[in-house]
């Protein structure tokens, strides 16, 4: 893999225009008073629109900005609290979900390599895995990382361009990964199209989304000692929602409650699973992140365009 370009400096402020529709969106009344020790704000606002296709979020407390993909345009972007857009790795492998890892690295899933890879912010990058068992992993997904520095990542066939069946295809399932220590192993194969990943705040629990049309769902597994998953239980189905979108990126505020992307929005769940209310984006949403200086401030990355609402509770630090 080429080490991408990382623009530490403005080479290019980006400027963006958007129909009065899609710069904010009001929270309607019923989800205020649903969700109304959550939301600190009446809107969902406009950062910044006019890219591709947006994806995997993540906040850069150094930096106080956060960074995200744009997959077809092969760009991870940097964005301040200002609002101001700056190309940072280019091209990005047409990555996916991003996190930082304990060491303080970039990590990427990346659909072009159809890899894993760890970038040390200078400009240096290396595959961190992009096989199971000798075959080619499908297009990685989104990822997360356990306190004990294992990675967990889905493999769906996105950016294969005939997906399931196209030719490049070497592996016959779209998994759940763990990777520990320098081995791969396949926790799950059952998803169709195993998606977002979110652990509860004491990593007891780690929440599946599936993007599948036929079933739009999230489910809740137990992980067992060994970093392996126990039996599950099913927490949403938006199989039959007339409403666009499906179950993608999720996050946990520190006191337990699930943030998910699926048909409407923002789905939002108690603590105890229990589906609170809806919050509506301009655009159909595809992930988000807590980040902003005290990390209330939820940043959501939506088709072409990329908002954020304040909220009353704080992103969990996993």
């Amino acid at each position: 893999m080429k080490n991408p370009s990382y623009i530490l400096f403005s080479l290019c402020i980006l400027s963006f225009a958007c129909s009065p529709s899609q710069e904010e969106k009001e929270v309607d009344e019923d989800t205020k008073d649903a969700l109304s020790e959550i939301l600190s704000s009446d809107k969902v606002e406009l950062v910044a629109d006019g890219f591709d296709f947006t994806e995997g979020p993540v906040w850069w407390a150094e930096e106080a900005a956060w960074l995200f993909s744009d997959i077809p345009a092969s760009i991870i972007y940097k964005v301040d609290s200002a609002g101001e857009v700056q190309e940072f790795i280019n091209p990005s492998g047409k990555s996916n979900g991003l996190i930082f890892d304990q060491d303080g690295h970039l990590i990427a899933v990346e659909h072009e390599g159809r890899q894993v890879s760890r970038h040390d912010l200078n400009g240096a990058s290396e595959v961190i895995v992009a096989t199971y068992q000798g075959k080619k992993l499908n297009s990685p997904n989104d990822i997360v990382q356990h306190s004990s520095g294992d990675i967990y990542f889905t493999d769906p066939p996105y950016g294969l361009s005939d997906g399931d069946d196209d030719d490049e295809k070497e592996l016959s399932f779209n998994g759940v990964f763990r990777y520990s220590n320098g081995d791969l192993v396949l926790l799950d194969s059952s998803f169709v199209r195993p998606n977002g990943l979110a652990f509860t705040p004491d990593e007891s629990h780690l929440y599946i989304a599936q993007s599948d049309s036929d079933a739009k769902i999230i489910k809740k597994f137990p992980l067992n000692e060994n970093g392996t998953l126990g039996e599950c239980v099913l927490i949403y189905d938006g199989t039959d929602s007339s409403e666009a979108g499906a179950p993608d990126g999720m996050k946990v505020s520190e006191n337990g409650y699930l943030f998910a992307t699926g048909p409407g929005g923002i789905h939002v769940f108690s603590p105890d699973d229990e589906h609170l209310g809806t919050i509506e984006v301009p655009q159909v949403p595809t992930n988000l992140a807590f980040g902003g200086a005290d990390g209330t401030t939820l940043f959501i990355t939506a088709q072409s365009g990329v908002y954020k609402v304040q909220l009353k509770v704080k992103g969990a630090t996993l």
